[in-house]
């Protein structure tokens, strides 16, 4: 559904499965900062709101979103983190850039989600317009970080229960 329909921290409290033994890591983009930084609060204060310790959630940095991939693979390798959430802002310039680091970005996630027993969940913002990252990271649409930490609480509980 197009976020212009829904709101990115509107969901059900109670359809959300208890965080308090889960573990988290977030690799987040350092470039676009403003909104990424904004997307990080968000998911740690949903991670947090739904029981989540604070050193259960694991935050490192990358520099662009194209790393993002390479960071979440890290955590995965080298940390015992339940998911990673992958958080990056891209916006679209003049050149070609944006294609190729949103396709590289996206195509990277998609394969470590395919290939790993962790869940890595997309919080790539991909918009034309700063004013349209702004509104979904924080703003008038809510926080995608928000929707991400949700998301990544719940593929936990749902690879949890196919272990029992």
């Amino acid at each position: 559904m197009a976020t212009a329909y829904h709101n990115l921290s509107e969901y059900d409290f109670n359809s959300v499965p208890d965080a308090a033994e889960m573990t988290f890591g977030i690799v987040v983009s350092e470039w676009n900062y403003n909104i990424t930084g904004a997307l990080l609060q968000g998911a740690i204060d949903t991670l947090k709101k739904h029981g989540a310790k604070e050193e259960n959630i694991l935050v490192k940095t990358v520099p662009g979103s194209f790393e993002l991939t390479f960071g979440a693979n890290q955590l995965i390798e080298f940390t015992e983190v339940d998911a990673v959430i992958a958080l990056g802002c891209v916006v679209r310039g003049d050149t070609p850039h944006f294609d190729y680091v949103c396709m590289g970005a996206t195509q990277g996630i998609a394969q470590l989600n395919a290939n790993s027993d962790v869940p890595v969940i997309y919080g790539l913002i991909t918009t034309n317009t700063m004013e349209q990252a702004e509104d979904r990271a924080g703003g008038r649409l809510g926080n995608k970080g928000d929707e991400c930490a949700i998301t990544a609480i719940k593929m936990v509980d749902f690879a949890w229960s196919l272990q029992k």
